[in-house]
């Protein structure tokens, strides 16, 4: 008979795992590897993790509920989930909504329902990009979310109002993640270079601090960016007397605009940050959010079309030149197409910008047509209606009209209304200074009949 080397045999099973378990680590990108292991390492979002917030409040009492975090990309919302079921005791189970189907969702609340059912404590499901699930996937989730069954982690890089169902945000915390400070930045890539088990310190890097400043302010807040980055650098650089410099970082970094998102928050962000500038007469602001949406690759004709309207809405006649440059300026960016027409769009942007600003027209079309919804409709006076038929002239259509030329100041005062209404009430700016003026002598022949 063989003898019996049972131990032996589960100490070696026990090294291949340890040896398999250290490759997977070792595969893992630099941000992966460096994800924090416990609140205290987690860097930044004070304005919900600091002492006496609310979600401070929620892990200390270890009563967390269902919550949905929402914030750009690279902003802790996965790590932060995983420190949650840390802090709380509690078993995580992990979803991503790009891959998971309302199946997948049934079987985990299938699995925390006999979690809770055997007297365990309420798991944590956490569902990356839950904005990616349809309305049906969602609503899967939402008897057992109210009934307490297991507590949700919800992450979204999308508006959640937009993108969670309604039932569901109700159910939940919102937790908005800020994209990180330079100075939280930093501190990580900091972290990673000396740390030696996890990090970059076995490989001793040298890297410039202007290196570290250009990683800090340019990576836009993301910090696996910043780490991916700063990971290809180090490891291109190895056999590099000089290290990393700042232009090494510039290369590894590539576009700075590669995460935004032409048909989410960014558009309507940078759109609203674009108009409203130009609204303000900030020139300079507004060429900015115009370069932002230029290098991410909005839609020029979407940009266009903002501008027609805003040289309507917000200028209108203090400057009645501002349309035609808006509408000249669309026709010629068809006609010459990028990347030339950012030069028309710059004129257009800046001339709009520098504009005298007026509302009135917007002001006035705006309560007309609330007029018309809300109040009894006014009746077209008889001496104003159409006379161009056979028996118009039976009807009395028309009797009574003064033909305004035949008026030596070319104003016919005669009632064009029936009713006593002001709408448009030109402002002291620009060209409707001028009207206002007009208007007034206007208004007060109109009163003379």
């Amino acid at each position: 008979m063989f003898p019996c080397h049972g131990a032996d045999v589960n100490q070696t099973q026990s090294l291949f795992a340890d040896a398999e378990d250290e490759n997977l680590d070792r595969a893992q990108p630099l941000a992966a590897r460096m994800r924090p292991q416990n609140l205290q390492e987690f860097v930044g979002q004070n304005h919900v993790l600091g002492e006496g917030k609310l979600l401070r409040r929620m892990i200390d009492a270890g009563r967390l509920g269902s919550i949905i975090l929402s914030g750009p990309p690279g902003t802790g919302k996965t790590t932060l989930a995983h420190l949650l079921a840390i802090e709380t005791g509690s078993e995580l189970r992990t979803l991503s909504a790009v891959s998971s189907g309302v199946k997948d969702v049934r079987e985990v609340l299938a699995w925390a329902t006999d979690i809770i059912a055997s007297g365990g404590t309420r798991p944590l499901l956490f569902i990356d990009e839950i904005h990616r699930f349809s309305k049906s996937q969602q609503d899967a989730l939402l008897p057992d979310v109210e009934a307490g069954i297991v507590s949700l982690i919800g992450a979204t890089t999308s508006n959640p109002y937009f993108a969670v169902n309604g039932a569901l945000l109700s159910r939940s915390q919102l937790f908005q993640l800020e994209s990180l400070k330079p100075e939280d930045i930093r501190c990580l890539l900091q972290r990673a270079l000396t740390d030696h088990e996890r990090g970059l310190g076995q490989y001793n890097p040298r890297v410039d601090e202007s290196a570290i400043e250009y990683l800090s302010s340019a990576s836009e807040g993301d910090a696996r960016r910043a780490l991916s980055a700063l990971e290809v650098a180090v490891l291109s650089c190895q056999n590099d007397s000089t290290g990393v410099t700042r232009e090494i970082a510039i290369e590894t970094l590539g576009s700075r605009m590669g995460g935004y998102d032409a048909s989410g928050d960014d558009h309507y962000d940078l759109a609203s940050a674009l108009i409203k500038s130009m609204r303000g007469s900030d020139v300079d602001a507004s060429l900015y959010w115009l370069a932002r949406m230029l290098e991410g690759g909005e839609d020029i004709r979407f940009l266009c079309r903002r501008l027609v309207i805003l040289a309507s809405e917000d200028i209108g006649n203090a400057d009645p030149m501002a349309l035609g440059i808006a509408v000249a300026g669309m026709q010629a960016c068809e006609f010459v197409g990028l990347p030339e027409c950012q030069l028309t769009l710059s004129q257009t942007v800046a001339y709009l910008a520098l504009a005298p600003k007026s509302n009135a027209a917007t002001m006035a079309i705006g309560q007309a047509r609330r007029d018309v919804r809300e109040n009894e409709i006014v009746p077209v006076p008889k001496h104003l209606r159409d006379s161009h038929y056979s028996g118009a002239s039976n009807l009395g259509h028309g009797e009574g009209y003064q033909y305004s030329h035949n008026a030596d100041d070319g104003i016919a005062a005669q009632d064009y209304l029936g009713v006593d209404r002001t709408y448009y009430q030109p402002v002291d700016r620009g060209f409707e200074s001028e009207l206002r003026q007009r208007i007034e002598r206007i208004r007060n022949r109109l009163n003379d009949r």
